[in-house]
């Protein structure tokens, strides 16, 4: 008998996470149709046989899912959105994130700001969610896996990188230079807007646009962060409030990457 189960997975808030579960379940034979709730922490599998074999999958991916419940599936699943209309916004994210991604990566090493850097990385890994999306299509899933992993060893070196250049300025010094932060922030925050701005009327519908629009909210308040330290630093002549936001934006693009790395080959 088909079932509809409800899982609560408190840890899945983005499309990075959204990602990894649907690489770790979409293999699986018995699993019919996959539906997300990002706002609410939810995700509905329609699948065969027992849920606590889809619970097995989910696991240790680490977000925490449980089974919150479990009945008979109708036939009625949800209609597909406009892949047309899909693929060419996911483009538009796609190309916003890199283009910013470059800029500050190069002006978080002009202004000696990890907060800039570490961003940057968080540009690119919205980046590499858009380009996975779009490469998914028409794809076979172990394709998507490849592609996956490979973007997550980039992650995870682009992130140990950021980290050690936290550490490295820590000890030997740095002098960030707090008007370009406040500035390129500024400007990173305005690329998420518009982001956000191309994705309102979509929201409600696809997966990955609704679990997008999430994800640049998201990183809206990230780039305030990032003003936030660059102003402590205006006010104060210390760079560590840099080197926090550094230092956390960093370690949450390595939390995404080792997620993606940990999905069986």
């Amino acid at each position: 008998m088909r079932t509809a189960s409800t899982f609560d997975v408190p840890r899945m808030d983005c499309p990075s996470e959204e990602r990894v579960i649907r690489l770790a379940l979409e293999p699986l034979d018995e699993v019919h149709h996959l539906r997300f709730d990002l706002e609410a922490r939810r995700l509905v599998v329609t699948h065969d046989g027992s849920p606590e074999a889809v619970l097995t999958h989910l696991e240790p991916l680490g977000f925490g899912a449980r089974l919150a419940s479990s009945e008979p599936a109708t036939d009625d699943l949800p209609d597909s959105a406009d892949p047309a209309a899909e693929a060419r916004v996911l483009r538009q994210l796609l190309a916003i994130n890199a283009a910013m991604f470059v800029a500050e990566l190069g002006f978080g090493f002009w202004a000696q700001s990890t907060g800039l850097i570490a961003d940057s990385l968080d540009m690119l890994a919205d980046a590499l969610v858009y380009g996975l999306s779009l490469y998914a299509v028409g794809r076979a899933v172990a394709d998507q896996r490849r592609a996956a992993r490979w973007s997550g060893w980039l992650q995870l070196a682009l992130a140990l990188g950021a980290l050690a250049e936290v550490a490295r300025r820590a000890v030997v010094g740095s002098e960030p230079v707090e008007l370009v932060m406040i500035g390129v922030a500024a400007v990173a925050l305005v690329a998420n807007l518009a982001c956000v701005a191309l994705l309102a009327r979509h929201r409600e519908g696809g997966v990955h646009l609704k679990a997008s629009w999430i994800f640049s909210t998201n990183d809206a308040l990230a780039n305030l962060g990032v003003i936030v330290a660059g102003a402590l630093v205006l006010a104060t002549g210390s760079a560590l409030p840099d080197l926090l936001v550094g230092a956390g934006v960093g370690l949450l693009v390595l939390s995404g990457a080792v997620r993606i790395l940990r999905l069986r080959a």
